[in-house]
């Protein structure tokens, strides 16, 4: 036993021939810089014989010297050692730390059989991919082969230096064989076969013992992230009883964000997460052409309809339109601009940084030449790009905007501090003063607390510098910073999915984007309970006020700009429908009726809404009072205009993506229909957009 191994371990290779060796690289480039799919040069590539054997595995490697033997064939030595190294190499098989290419065939006169996929292939493919040409291969290895052993063939010299890792082509070629590019290998037993070595159906029973690649899926493909998107979480408004909680009260607001990220959810194939969806930015998305005031001595108008509820036959909406007074341009401010940019890591990414600089550049192509325009940046820390500058040098403001390049921390924070710096150091007296904050909201450097940079964006207001919020990006998104920025800056937030919103935004809407009419916008709506059992307000969840901060000018609320449109609509519940909810309280029953407790000149008003606001340059409010009565009642949803309709659409939508329990009966089909009716003048084509909309959210839906 000793003699014959010492006599095996003193076997050497025979050396490469260097002429053999070149051919062999020569045919495998010229088989590997084929052009792809060109049929007719790989057909032409030389066809090598059945002369030696390919090493395109480890397996082949370690079984091929041994078994192809006649020194070890048939004898016990070859028992004592084939056992134990198959039962080795099977385990690691198992445990999938060796790398298994397909069972090399030999074929007699030098064609290959189709539709067999090479593993060594796939590690130029992507990751997926790779998985699955890895398990094509696998299956094939697994059928059985009935071929006639022609003998033994040795390792051919000429390929010993042939890496593992080389691609399929440039095997082939190396060991005489050239498979046709675009077609596969196959181990049919139809197609002309030729014959197998000992090495190969070795390697062929290792293969069938072993699990499918498929088993180790996270061996091969990158987990999936996690979406970090953070939003505000807060339950839908909930029914309210007159009879015990008969006022509500809420902040005005005319942010759009939300419609734009439920759009991107949409588009992108999934249904947006709930919290991600608030009604009335969904429905002060859309422009409606609500009365508006006829002077800036009153900087709004509201109107209020009464209609029925197309998902509630027995309850009624109070739909309520507000207009700002709408700035005529020549008469706008001048405006000293801060564009605060995160230029972090995390901005690194086709919606965010490229998206962004596009969308200033648009915004600074509507500017007037005598508006300033300062430029900041921050990611592991702050840093000034543009010093104030005015329009009229638009295109050095254009450079600065097109030199930004992300990398690095979010110091948001420490950001935030030197844009108000730079605002105040170019500050308009009587013209606006706005920073824009553009960011995903990954703030990581310094304090990031919501709480904290709320209470730095509250002490820096009260220089009279606004803050406005613009938000790129998914997967990282933390839209409940941008609303507490927004909300305390007395700003607005937008969301920028694509450059036709940044034209709508910054653009098409500069005016009330940029130049506010009133600061601190409150609504109350007292409900008269001889008239209304029951209401609830649509949206408004993240605005909600107590009611004592309605006469409290110190309480911060929403502000409204120059043209602004804001929609407010209520279900509310007739005295003595069989919708109402609540029943009567049993130690109240025998106080004299609702009837007698309200005046009778008031007793046929059914609500009376207030609005409270400050103008741009002042602390103290002003008040604004609207009585709503039977005559502002229409008979059906088609005696009003398709502005109101159309709002009511998009506010049954939102609450349907929502979850909201008034509406789960109610079909994405109804909706559709009647958001279609109400399409009227779309010369923007959002409303048509927001058809397809509807439509993928009833497919995504499964209804």
């Amino acid at each position: 036993m000793t003699d014959k191994l010492d006599r095996l371990s003193n076997i050497k290779a025979p050396a490469p021939a260097s002429d053999a060796r070149a051919r062999a690289l020569a045919a495998a480039m010229q088989a590997f810089d084929a052009p792809e799919n060109d049929f007719e040069n790989i057909s032409t590539a030389p066809q090598g014989t059945a002369k030696g054997g390919r090493q395109s595995s480890i397996i082949n490697w370690i079984w091929s010297p041994i078994m192809n033997r006649k020194l070890l064939a048939g004898s016990a030595l070859a028992t004592l050692l084939v056992v134990p190294a198959a039962a080795f190499l099977t385990l690691e098989l198992t445990r999938g730390t060796l790398p298994v290419s397909a069972p090399e065939v030999e074929i007699a006169g030098g064609e290959l059989p189709k539709k067999t996929e090479l593993a060594v292939e796939s590690k130029k493919q992507s990751p997926q991919k790779a998985s699955e040409a890895e398990q094509q291969t696998t299956q094939v290895a697994e059928k059985p082969v009935n071929a006639q052993d022609s003998g033994t063939v040795s390792p051919s010299p000429e390929i010993a230096e042939v890496q593992p890792d080389t691609l399929a082509d440039t095997e082939a070629a190396a060991s005489g064989v050239q498979p046709q590019r675009g077609e596969e290998l196959s181990t049919d037993a139809a197609a002309p076969m030729g014959t197998l070595s000992r090495t190969r159906q070795v390697t062929t029973m290792m293969q069938e013992a072993m699990p499918a690649p498929a088993m180790l899926p996270n061996d091969i493909l990158p987990p999936q992230e996690e979406s970090r998107d953070r939003f505000s979480s807060g339950e839908t408004n909930p029914v309210k009883s007159v009879a015990t909680d008969p006022v509500s009260t809420f902040s005005a607001d005319v942010d759009t964000a939300s419609y734009s990220f439920v759009r991107k959810a949409l588009l992108a194939g999934g249904l947006p997460e709930k919290d991600s969806v608030r009604v009335e930015e969904m429905i002060n998305y859309f422009p409606y052409d609500w009365p508006g005031p006829q002077s800036d001595a009153e900087p709004f108008k509201a109107t209020v309809k009464l209609l029925p509820t197309p998902w509630n036959p027995n309850t009624r909406l109070m739909h309520i339109g507000i207009k700002g007074y709408d700035v005529v341009p020549a008469m706008q401010p001048r405006a000293n601009l801060v564009f605060l940019i995160d230029v972090s890591g995390s901005m690194d990414e086709p919606d965010k940084l490229p998206l962004l600089k596009s969308a200033f550049r648009l915004l600074v192509e509507k500017l007037k030449a005598d508006d300033t325009v300062s430029i900041v940046t921050y990611a592991g820390n702050a840093g000034t790009v543009l010093e104030p500058t005015k329009v009229k040098d638009k295109q050095k403001i254009l450079s600065a905007i097109d030199t930004l390049q992300p990398g690095g921390g979010t110091a948001g924070a420490q950001g935030i501090e030197a844009a108000y710096a730079l605002a105040k150091a170019a500050f308009v007296k009587d013209g606006v003063n706005r920073i824009m904050l553009a960011t995903d909201g990954d703030f990581n450097v310094g304090p990031a607390s919501d709480e904290a940079l709320k209470t730095m964006i509250e002490e820096k207001r009260k220089g009279g510098i606004f803050l406005s919020v613009l938000g790129f990006g998914r997967g990282n998104y933390n839209d409940a910073l941008m609303q507490t920025l927004a909300q305390n800056g007395n700003g607005t937030a937008a969301y920028i999915d694509t450059l036709a919103e940044a034209q709508k935004s910054l653009v098409e809407e500069a005016g009330s984007s940029l130049f506010p009419i009133a600061k601190d916008v409150k609504f109350q709506v007292e409900f008269n309970p001889a008239q209304i059992a029951e209401y609830r307000l649509i949206g408004y969840e993240t605005r909600a006020l107590k009611r004592e901060d309605f006469n409290n000018d110190r309480v911060d609320a929403g502000d409204i700009g120059s043209g602004h449109r804001v929609t407010a609509i209520y279900e509310v519940t007739p005295k003595g429908s069989p919708a109402v909810l609540n029943d009567d309280l049993r130690y109240q029953a025998e106080k004299a009726p609702a009837t007698e407790a309200v005046p009778q000149a008031k007793g046929s008003e059914l609500a009376f809404l207030k609005i409270r606001y400050k103008k741009p340059d002042s602390d103290t409010s002003s008040l604004i009072t609207t009585t709503v009565t039977e005559d502002n009642a229409v008979p059906s949803l088609d005696a009003v205009g398709a502005d109101a309709r159309f709002s009511i659409a998009v506010a049954a939508f939102g609450q349907k993506l929502r979850g909201t329990d008034a509406v789960a009966a109610y079909p994405y089909g109804s909706i559709l229909d009647l958001a279609a009716g109400a399409r009227g003048d779309d010369p923007y084509g959002y409303r048509a957009e927001f058809l397809n909309l509807v439509r993928l959210a009833k497919s995504l839906s499964g209804e």
